[in-house]
């Protein structure tokens, strides 16, 4: 009875557990709503180094005037989780 009392309790926990939601860079629109989305799986702590990130994409691009562009394709395909931590190795805070 425990057994099967200690497998519901997991089986229960595994169900609620929320998989991060993944930057899709593919569009604008894909972008602002799954940025969003990925902003609010962070603790309210690391939203601020998220936000800037997003607005600061990394990386030596002197000629590309949208930022915008930029900042899609440098984060297509990470967590928010990824891009703090980006942004922490860059020195964002």
């Amino acid at each position: 009875m425990r057994r099967l009392a200690a497998l519901a309790a997991l089986a229960v926990l595994v169900a609620c557990s929320k998989t991060p939601t993944v930057i899709d860079g593919s569009s604008q629109e894909a972008f602002a709503e799954t940025t969003e989305q990925a902003r609010r799986d962070l603790p309210i702590g690391d939203r601020l180094a998220f936000d800037a990130a997003i607005r600061n994409p990394g990386g030596p691009r002197y000629g590309e005037r949208d930022l915008k562009a930029v900042a899609r394709e440098a984060y297509h395909g990470m967590t928010a989780a990824d891009v703090v931590a980006d942004a922490r190795l860059r020195g964002i805070e």
